[in-house]
């Protein structure tokens, strides 16, 4: 097999696109390399793996990637589940190695309830694949194990430290950050991203409540990322009407839209925020090259923990007990710690009372979510809470039966590997970062 052009072929293609096509071709790779030897299996697998831009900057680097369906009564079964269902099957009868069925298809569902497919389509679905792949039928996973395959393969990181002297004693400013990767797909990253600029689209054209969307004037570096709040609104400064900062009391907003929903219910679900902190609002922020957020702490109108979810770029989020401004868009402080695309940041503890923190200008465009709960005193006049966000209840860590597939076995037994994975942060005041135990 003769190599790719790099440069005349995949220079074509965004990394993100890369990272799509590998996902779904390791999912097809148990067809494509049938009656392959093999070397040439070998080959091929290694070259599907080389498309993801972390494996090209890291061939050594294996991840599993948990990019089955979402899984909320908020969202109908994915098309993609019957194949995700065979892959399992396959390592099972121990008919691939390895490097092969550890790796289960990402999903092409969409996030939301119209995205999917009805149960005559899904029949049909199953029909063509059984005539065109010419096996009998196997097992076809749950929802349950299926959402269980991916949530046992997030990684989460406490591994973060860093020591100020906050009121004449020696504090540990970082305690209760936390950072998670893996909880959401490459194509549930654009579906997302997708929405946002939907909404971004409605805003302008004056389709949304007065105080959902803002978009100020650009008028010096660092100054005017849009924002849209749901759920309430956020003052962020004394405004004109002498409303101090905070939550408004009377403010229209819209509420918390379905795809913001389903993403609530899998952060609870998967152990990222607890069930006693359900957000009930969320702010997003959409950057342009040179846009940032200054230092503060968030207000206390606000319960701890809270999250901030990122897309599209990394950039650097700066912590510190006192944090310099240096020029427009520019800050210094004790500990800058790079936020993954598609990661988690929990904020609470230290982290989030006495640390401040900022989002420097970034290089290039960025989208972020944050999610929050309102104190209930602090609530908007006539604030309903969602019934789609009651009763959320987190999945177990350990769900291995006789019945469970041994793939999905296999990768629950190692989550606290996963959990421990550590990453490069850069503590500008010689704290030390090191590992924690998981939750």
């Amino acid at each position: 097999m003769e190599p790719l052009d790099d440069d005349l072929f995949l220079g074509k293609y965004q990394p993100s696109d890369l990272k799509i096509a590998s996902e779904f071709l390791t999912t097809w790779l148990p067809f494509l390399s049938r009656d392959l030897c093999s070397d040439c299996v070998h080959v091929l697998s290694r070259r599907i793996r080389s498309l993801h831009p972390e494996n090209s900057c890291n061939n050594n680097s294996e991840t599993v990637s948990r990019d089955d369906k979402p899984i909320t009564h908020l969202v109908v079964e994915d098309m993609d589940s019957e194949e995700t269902d065979r892959n399992v099957e396959d390592d099972r009868d121990g008919k691939f190695n390895a490097s092969v069925t550890t790796s289960p298809k990402m999903s092409w569902a969409d996030m939301t309830q119209e995205d999917g497919l009805n149960e005559e389509e899904e029949e049909e679905e199953q029909k063509v694949s059984e005539d065109w792949t010419k096996t009998p039928q196997k097992r076809k996973l749950s929802r349950d194990e299926r959402e269980q395959y991916r949530f046992i393969n997030v990684k989460r990181m406490k591994v973060f430290s860093c020591y100020e002297k906050v009121k004449g004693r020696r504090v540990d400013i970082l305690d209760g950050l936390e950072l998670h990767t893996g909880v959401f797909s490459a194509a549930e990253q654009k579906r997302i991203v997708d929405y946002v600029y939907e909404l971004q689209e409605k805003g302008r054209k004056g389709e949304l409540q007065e105080r959902t969307f803002t978009a100020p004037h650009k008028w010096m570096r660092g100054k005017g990322r849009v924002t849209i709040q749901f759920g309430c609104c956020y003052n962020y400064a004394t405004d004109k009407a002498g409303n101090p900062p905070g939550i408004l009391q009377h403010g229209a907003v819209d509420p918390i839209p379905l795809l913001f929903k389903v993403i609530i219910r899998r952060l609870v679900g998967w152990h990222v925020l607890p069930p006693t902190c359900v957000p009930d609002s969320c702010i997003v922020n959409i950057y342009d090259e040179g846009d940032c957020i200054p230092p503060h702490i968030d207000n206390h109108d606000f319960l701890r923990p809270f999250c901030t979810v990122s897309f599209l770029s990394e950039c650097d989020i700066l912590f510190g007990a006192n944090l310099k401004i240096d020029g427009p868009g520019e800050f210094s402080g004790s500990y800058s710690l790079p936020l993954p695309v598609g990661s988690v940041l929990v904020l609470k503890g230290n982290g989030a009372d006495v640390a401040k923190h900022c989002v420097p200008a970034v290089p290039q465009k960025r989208i972020s979510i944050t999610f929050r709960k309102m104190d209930e005193s602090k609530r908007p006049v006539g604030f309903t809470p969602d019934p789609d966000l009651q009763g959320i209840k987190p999945l177990p860590y350990e769900q291995t039966t006789q019945s469970t597939p041994p793939a999905v076995a296999a990768i629950s037994a190692s989550r606290w590997n996963n959990d421990q994975n550590g990453g490069n942060y850069n503590s500008r005041a010689g704290g030390q970062c090191k590992h924690r135990e998981s939750s």
